[in-house]
């Protein structure tokens, strides 16, 4: 079997898709794009030019006008990737509270999604990358070599995010987590522009009783 050159991983909220993503492509020696980044961009950009976030026009206006590139890493910060808007930097920008305040909304915007599903599959007609999202199999690569849609249960991906957030120092509460969990999965299920659901000829990879490891196993053997 040749080796596929790209590579989608959808997912439900917390499956873990970006931290397998990311090992994965440190392995095949791919790009890894989580194209959750490029909203982050347009919506930098949205502020930067302090357009108002709920103006869909002028917002739309300027995704489809904005060049987002997306790298491997140029410096050695801990970044997985290089973003790049109409060639600035701006890998630790889209990263700010206000961006993340913001994105969502953003995101939701058809013709925004329109515009950057154009720009994610430029990227991808270079091949040996790993695309992260929702609806890439289905609708942003849809001949992709290799899809992966990873699930695992609301109570087990509620258990690691409280985990996480216990060895990060921080409180937690389980219950709230998986309150919220839940409500994310029945947005994605529901979501009229771009609706999370599995393409139909994708690989269905349950994480519930898998390490992280294990996964990025099965993965590479997939891969070729």
């Amino acid at each position: 079997m040749a080796k596929a050159s790209t590579i989608t991983i959808d997912g439900t909220a917390a499956a873990g898709k970006s931290t397998v993503a990311a090992l994965l492509s440190k392995v095949l020696g791919y790009l890894y794009l989580d194209t959750g980044v490029m909203y982050r961009a347009v919506t930098w950009a949205v502020l930067n030019q302090q357009i108002a976030v709920s103006d869909e026009a002028a917002v739309s206006e300027l995704a489809e006008k904005l060049t987002i590139e997306v790298t491997s890493p140029w410096q050695t910060d801990g970044r997985y990737y290089t973003v790049l808007a109409d060639g600035r930097d701006i890998t630790w920008k889209i990263r700010s509270q206000e961006v993340e305040a913001h994105v969502s909304r953003v995101s939701s915007y058809r013709r925004v999604r329109t515009a950057l599903t154009a720009q994610q599959r430029r990227i991808a007609a270079a091949g040996s990358i790993i695309m992260v999202g929702r609806d890439i199999g289905t609708v942003v690569l849809p001949e992709a070599d290799l899809k992966i849609f990873m699930c695992a249960s609301a109570e087990e991906r509620a258990r690691r995010r409280y985990k996480e957030l216990l060895a990060q120092g921080k409180s937690a509460n389980y219950e709230q987590i998986f309150t919220a969990i839940q409500q994310r999965d029945k947005k994605d299920r529901e979501n009229p522009v771009s609706p999370l659901v599995p393409a139909a000829d994708a690989v269905m990879v349950d994480t519930d009783k898998l390490t992280i490891e294990e996964v990025v196993a099965r993965l590479i053997e997939l891969s070729g």
